[in-house]
């Protein structure tokens, strides 16, 4: 896959963002350029300014650690920044092997996962991959993303939700702040699997679909997402503030496990607690064993 255009406009974005303070250089009146020169980013990371010219031109095929790293400094990016950074070097390396990747539509968990999220009765539990797809939940998840189960088409996905679906907006009181942490998410992503067909369909839809994703993915910002609070508001219970942790697994690479928990004697965690009582009327007890699908990889 020829990513020379995702290296060109993310560095470009990310040089425009540093001011000649930043790094310790003389500002001047005369500057015709926003953020840094080609010449300024190139002293700083210890290269020469034909050879910066030709990385931010797409050219990062071959790059060593050293000379990312140097980039990375030279352009302040934070270790989101700077892992993807590093991604799209990796991915325009023509022996590079792309990631073992799993059909949404037709793989499903394993027995002893779906214990373990139906383990988990104090808040919503969930499996997601790297498009947002929610491929395996606890009843409280399934109860807590009811909007986004109820969309058509399989499997339920966070990001189609939050920029096709106008139930977003009550969803999330924050709406922008969601909108862009699933675009950044998405665009760590698809650095990180570059040859993913799925992904990309998906990131063409929503470019196509909704001006709001497509102004964000042209920001080029990326993310780390694996701990915070986010504030909800339940079409059933009402408002909630949640405390949230990712957890990779280590026997699905590329897949992680989401808990929500709100704060104990909290509001939130009595809305919880209503939401728990809510979701077992409407879909009974936690489900016990996965659904009968075929465990298949692509």
């Amino acid at each position: 896959m020829d990513n020379r255009a995702e290296v060109r406009e993310f560095l470009i974005s990310r040089r425009a963002r540093v001011t000649p303070e930043q790094v310790g250089l003389p500002g001047g009146t005369n500057r015709r350029v926003d953020g840094l020169r080609r010449s300024e980013v190139a002293t700083l990371a210890g290269v020469s300014v034909e050879y910066y010219t030709r990385l931010e031109r797409g050219a990062i095929s071959g790059a060593s650690p050293e000379v990312l790293d140097s980039l990375a400094r030279a352009l302040c990016l934070d270790d989101a920044e700077r892992a993807h950074l590093f991604d799209l070097a990796h991915a325009a390396n023509p022996v590079a092997r792309p990631p073992k990747r799993r059909n949404p539509k037709t793989w499903a968990p394993h027995q002893s996962l779906q214990w373990v999220l139906d383990a988990i009765t104090a808040g919503p539990a969930f499996v997601r991959n790297g498009r947002m797809d929610i491929l395996a939940a606890n009843t409280l998840a399934r109860a807590f993303y009811r909007d986004i189960y109820d969309m058509t088409g399989q499997p339920p996905n966070i990001a189609r939700f939050t920029f096709l679906d106008e139930r977003a907006y009550d969803f999330y009181p924050d709406w922008d702040m969601f909108a862009d942490v699933t675009v950044a998410i998405l665009r760590t992503e698809a650095a990180r699997d570059p040859h993913n067909k799925e992904l990309h369909d998906l990131i063409g839809e929503l470019c196509t679909r909704s001006d709001e994703f497509r102004r964000r993915w042209g920001a080029h910002n990326v993310r780390h997402h694996g701990a915070g609070f986010k504030t909800f508001h339940h079409p059933v219970v009402g408002e909630m503030t949640l405390a949230y942790e990712g957890l990779g697994m280590e026997a699905e690479p590329g897949l992680s496990i989401t808990v929500y928990a709100a704060e104990p004697g909290t509001p939130s965690a009595e809305r919880m607690q209503l939401l728990a009582s809510w979701a077992a009327t409407e879909y009974g007890e936690a489900r016990t064993t996965p659904p009968e699908r075929e465990n298949t990889e692509l």
